[in-house]
């Protein structure tokens, strides 16, 4: 049995405490951040960690990101913090802002995925920062779905992805960005950006100068992950999804031709795009602004899997803002089965 607790009109104190017991038990409890759902566990507790991994059915060479509520936690778990990544924090944190840097020997292997560095976030929601306070612990959580599918910006998608499996969900309602953090390697330098996120990446260059983008970004495969999202499938729905990318006249007038050519052969097509009909058998408008379009994106590919297309076509949006963390999840979504016009 899972335990629920609603929690959509704000935080409740009283009713955290069950959740945060759960963590210092070395349970798993789901909870809201700013950008998604967590799966949460105790980051130094290896039989929690293993947990999580063995939950999501998630490759154990997949580090976690450690969630954190004050600059404390973060000189305990990273053995050597530099002006640049003091400068972020200060200026990011509570946010959607990962920091990779030299871990502490006391984070245990299992949490950074086996590697010499730890991934460490504030997030800014209130419910996840009274959690890890509460708990008293740093908190490991990568989302909160199956590993591989689309990441869950409402309670509702972790109870479908975990219900009876792990022993807490708290519900605080819709996730307000939802796109996960943009992660920053501060181990060498430059720094290098290995996850577009919530924290578009013009603003870290305002405070910091040019930054790297990792080849992984636009979808070159790695050996060796430092972050979530560089190695595995991610963000997909059992459906197929095509992504269009192009001029937007362009991008409709293919949309609409692919809609057509698949319906023809007897498949039910979903749709979604940024305004505009389609003759698709499912539609999801997925809003005006590239916020918007962040916010509805994991909604969208959950949402048409489950009214049952087989195919998703989804219209690419321009890589500026947040734009460029939407496009780096649908074309994982899609496998890279993109469409230029």
């Amino acid at each position: 049995m899972t335990v629920v607790i609603p929690m959509r009109d704000g935080l409740d104190e009283r009713r955290l405490r069950v959740a945060a017991r759960f963590i210092r038990e070395g349970e798993l409890v789901a909870f809201p951040t700013e950008t998604v759902y967590g799966l949460g566990g105790d980051a130094l507790n290896r039989d929690a960690v293993l947990k999580i991994f063995k939950a999501k059915g998630r490759p154990a060479d997949n580090p976690l990101i450690v969630h954190i509520a004050d600059f404390e936690m973060l000189y305990e778990l990273a053995r050597e913090v530099p002006k640049e990544a003091e400068l972020l924090a200060k200026r990011f944190w509570p946010g959607p802002l990962t920091l990779v840097l030299p871990k502490a020997e006391k984070v245990p292997k299992e949490t950074t995925g086996g590697l010499d560095s730890v991934a460490v976030r504030m997030p800014s929601h209130e419910i996840a920062l009274a959690l890890i306070r509460e708990s008293g612990r740093p908190i490991a959580a990568p989302s909160a779905n199956i590993s591989g599918k689309p990441s869950p910006t409402l309670a509702e998608h972790v109870i479908d992805d975990f219900y009876g499996r792990i022993a807490c969900i708290v519900d605080g309602g819709e996730t307000p960005i939802g796109v996960e953090s943009t992660v920053i390697d501060l181990t060498s330098w430059p720094p290098v950006l290995l996850r577009p996120g919530g924290l578009p990446l013009e603003e870290i260059e305002k405070a910091v100068g040019e930054i790297e983008i990792h080849p992984a970004v636009r979808g070159k495969e790695v050996d060796l992950a430092k972050a979530p999202g560089m190695k595995y499938r991610h963000y997909s729905p059992s459906a197929d999804v095509i992504v269009v990318e192009g001029k937007k006249e362009r991008v409709h007038e293919k949309i609409r031709e692919l809609v057509s050519s698949f319906r023809n052969e007897g498949k039910r097509v979903g749709v979604m795009a940024t305004g505009g009909f389609y003759e698709a058998d499912e539609f999801f408008d997925l809003g005006g602004s590239e916020e918007e379009v962040a916010r509805n994106l994991f909604k969208a590919l959950r949402e048409l899997d489950k009214r049952g297309v087989d195919i998703i076509i989804a219209e690419g949006i321009e890589e500026r803002g947040l734009g460029l963390a939407v496009m780096n999840r649908l074309r994982k979504a899609a496998g890279y089965r993109i469409l230029r016009v």
